[in-house]
């Protein structure tokens, strides 16, 4: 069980991980689009919405779908007046807790409502409400449930670690 627990835990790291670098290279490509729309606007008086919806669906896909990558890091914002004094073991403690707790009924929740409304979206291919916009909504609406399943699948991974970690601190 202990080898499965693992090997899980492995792939949902690479999993979020080969996302996480994505990730970068979208916010890189971001970056750049973004500075092509100022040029095109103030240099040329152009604006073109479909590159304003291709910067706001990075955006978008940027935060949710690395947000496991940001649990896999342990990047989340923590106020850390207490924890940080704390021994390994209770910090191990606290992070399982939180996880089993919180962050895994939260991202099933998010998960549960989101699908019917991501659902809706594919079912009409929904597209931008500007004539020239991005017509992908419906893709960019799939990156919530997807932020959900990733959170889900990376908090898991953590609680496998940190229950094998304080399991091997009993053995000890």
């Amino acid at each position: 069980m202990a080898e499965f627990s693992e090997w899980f835990a492995g792939t949902v790291d690479r999993l979020n991980e080969a996302i996480g670098a994505a990730a970068a290279w979208m916010t890189t490509f971001m970056v750049a689009i973004q500075f092509g729309i100022v040029v095109m606007r103030f240099a040329f008086g152009e604006n073109l919405i479909l590159v304003q919806d291709m910067v706001l669906y990075l955006h978008g896909m940027v935060f949710m779908l690395g947000a496991g990558y940001l649990a896999l890091r342990n990047g989340h914002v923590r106020v850390d007046l207490i924890y940080r004094d704390l021994t390994e073991r209770r910090r191990h403690w606290i992070d399982l807790a939180g996880t089993l707790l919180l962050m895994l009924p939260f991202a099933t929740a998010v998960l549960i409502l989101s699908l019917p409304y991501a659902l809706d979206s594919w079912c009409i291919l929904e597209g931008s409400r500007e004539i020239t916009g991005l017509p992908l909504v419906f893709l960019l609406k799939t990156t919530i449930p997807l932020f959900a399943l990733l959170l889900i699948l990376q908090g898991l991974a953590n609680a496998i670690r940190l229950a094998l970690r304080l399991r091997q601190r009993e053995r000890v």
